[in-house]
């Protein structure tokens, strides 16, 4: 190789490292603080029950890859989920992501004893320990695991603790543990069709400074079957939408109690529409009640 053309080679890495340079960054997802620590969450996570309980991973990897590059954080799990702790532990591996990734789990059996060891196992299987969420699942013996997760969080083991429900029949037995236990999360279903939380919980929560995760923020699929015949409203662009998931997690997360929101899927082009909801324009009250309307 001559002198020139070394000089040639220079020169043209240059002018890509300065093009490179020029390009816009990537717009950033909406992020909200946890109340307890004022850490930063991205507001659109990803839940794993169904989705990540699967014999064949391969399809996954992809998804998990997106999420993360489009500046996704929260991923949450179980071990009620079959195999999606496994699932999501190896691909988290195999993808080098886990401190890229605020990884959540839950822990649903009774006993002291039985509560550790399965929480050892969720941690071993998701490749997380300390993990950085742990949160009782459905109340269950929640008053012994919260014993066993408040020495975890002083020793490092856990870095937050919470406790979860999905059902608006438990909201009252849930706010009665807000309002007596500190809690760092809660866990619970909101969504275009299932409002009660607006009533006691959410504002509950925002009161003693505990950060919220929506699931079933799509109500189960439910709001897809009714809404996918309806065409996009020409008020979406106000809020920078352009499909009907964007409106439904918009308004999810645009509540002001709201942290982050986990929608589930397998498919990374589902997955980038539900991505794009924690970019742009959020709605403020008029639209979240004109968004309201629309569902009905």
């Amino acid at each position: 190789m001559t002198r020139r053309d070394t000089f040639r080679l220079i020169a043209g890495g240059l002018a890509m490292s300065h093009a490179a340079a020029q390009q816009p960054a990537a717009p950033a997802m909406l992020t909200r603080p946890i109340p307890s620590s004022g850490e930063k969450l991205p507001v659109i996570g990803m839940g794993t029950w169904q989705t990540f309980d699967v014999a064949d991973p391969a399809p996954l990897e992809e998804v998990l890859k997106v999420f993360s590059e489009l500046g996704g954080k929260l991923l949450d799990s179980s071990p009620m989920y079959g195999k999606s702790e496994q699932v999501a532990g190896d691909l988290i591996g195999k993808l080098g992501l886990r401190e890229k990734l605020f990884i959540a789990t839950k822990v649903w059996t009774k006993g002291k004893a039985e509560g550790i060891a399965q929480m050892e196992s969720s941690m071993k299987k998701l490749r997380a320990k300390p993990i950085d969420l742990m949160q009782v699942h459905n109340l269950v013996d929640v008053g012994t695991h919260l014993d066993t997760l408040r020495g975890w969080k002083k020793d490092g083991t856990v870095r937050y603790l919470g406790v979860t429900h999905y059902t608006a029949s438990q909201h009252e037995a849930v706010a009665k543990l807000v309002a007596s236990e500190t809690l760092d999360f809660l866990q619970i279903n909101y969504s275009l069709g299932e409002r009660e939380a607006e009533e006691k919980l959410l504002p509950l929560a925002k009161d003693r400074s505990v950060a919220v995760i929506v699931n079933r923020p799509f109500a189960g699929g439910e709001l897809f079957k009714k809404l996918r015949e309806k065409p996009l409203p020409a008020w979406a662009k106000e809020i920078d939408c352009d499909s009907w998931a964007q409106i439904m997690l918009k308004f999810v997360v645009s509540h002001p109690a709201i942290t982050c929101a986990i929608p589930a899927t397998s498919k990374v082009e589902h997955l980038r529409d539900n991505m794009k909801a924690g970019l742009g324009t959020m709605p403020d009250e008029a639209m979240r009640k004109r968004i309201a309307a629309e569902a009905v």
